[in-house]
């Protein structure tokens, strides 16, 4: 919705003066965004979001500064809070295009960020002293005194000694460089070792991300999902629409590239073709994007808060937030449940 002005009596009466834009000129009316209401707790870290993040994997790899803050923009624009990045991203670039974003405005205290640690190359894994300058090294380039929610990755690292792990978590929560912890790649018995660790005093992990979807559910789907629920994690799955595929965007291998391509590609099988025409056919029912309902489905699962996305433009997000406004029949969801087994 735009209103139209005339401008200021002071803009009108200096007529011949240079002005940035013409008084008359439509002016967007500042408010929230329609999702600004919709909000849900994430697990017990005392934070509410919306219930999708917005993935920075792309930031300074694939997408370049200027887009990857319209993007921001737009995601806050429709009334999204939480943003999710990782030390690794593009070895820090994703951190400090977040950061530069950051410092241009004044709503730090709206905003949940997130960031994985482990995975970069000057301080990998999990053990004390790699994990304080991982922090560090995140504060810094992000420019912020704190991290929400610090997710650890074990991807790298499946061997350091866990209790030494909360325990320098601790010391990083106590400094108040970080508010809660969560976790990623991480076996089903290690969840189980955490909460009896956190049953002694140390910190609990309160979220869980594991790279779930309709086209990848081994991994999730069984002790992992059992362990999550009966610790009550809050599930915010990365790879939501595994590298695009679930977009409904890319459907022919010829026009396939690159290391996303080979991605796309494995996923153009049987299986993966079954899944995109029932998304076909309940995005055409709902008359939304395939997109929202990849969406869709992953918050219709037991435990999932909010899925991780990436975008790589703003029409992107415009569909991904769709996905948090559908309710799907249970049809719907046995439809896609059955194509993607």
């Amino acid at each position: 919705m735009r209103i139209f002005g005339v401008g200021t009596a002071d803009q009108r009466s200096r007529p011949h003066e240079a002005l940035d834009e013409h008084p008359s000129a439509p002016i967007p009316v500042v408010g929230p965004g329609v999702g600004e209401s919709i909000r849900v707790p994430l697990g017990e870290t005392g934070f509410s979001i919306f219930p999708l993040m917005l993935g920075a994997a792309e930031f300074g790899w694939n997408v370049d500064l200027p887009t990857s803050h319209a993007l921001l923009n737009r995601y806050v624009e429709f009334g999204g809070n939480a943003i999710h990045t990782a030390d690794g991203f593009s070895g820090g670039r994703s951190e400090h295009i977040i950061g530069r974003w950051m410092r241009s405005r004044a709503d730090r205290d709206g905003l949940v960020l997130s960031v994985r640690i482990g995975a970069h190359a000057d301080n990998p894994g999990l053990g004390s002293v790699n994990l304080v300058r991982a922090v560090e090294g995140s504060l810094t380039r992000l420019g912020v005194e704190r991290i929400d929610v610090l997710y650890l990755d074990a991807s790298l690292d499946e061997t350091t000694n866990l209790e030494d792990t909360l325990a320098t978590t601790e010391w990083l929560r106590d400094a108040g460089k970080i508010a809660s912890v969560g976790a990623f790649h991480f076996a089903p018995e290690r969840l189980v070792e955490a909460r009896i660790l956190a049953s002694a005093g140390y910190p609990r992990l309160d979220v869980l991300d594991e790279p779930y979807n309709l086209v990848r559910r081994t991994e999730f789907e069984g002790d992992l999902r059992l362990v999550a629920a009966a610790q009550g994690l809050a599930v915010t799955p990365s790879h939501a629409l595994e590298h695009g595929f679930l977009s409904g965007q890319h459907r022919s291998k010829s026009a396939m590239s690159g290391v996303r391509g080979q991605q796309l590609r494995s996923q153009l099988n049987r299986r993966g073709i079954r899944v995109l025409r029932a998304l076909d056919v309940i995005a055409a029912e709902l008359s939304v994007p395939v997109a929202a309902v990849s969406i869709a489905w992953l918050l219709a699962q037991r435990t999932v808060v909010a899925p991780i996305v990436n975008a790589f433009a703003t029409t992107h997000v415009d569909e991904l937030m769709q996905g948090a406004g559908i309710t799907l029949s249970r049809a719907q969801i046995a439809e896609l449940t059955r194509a993607g087994a």
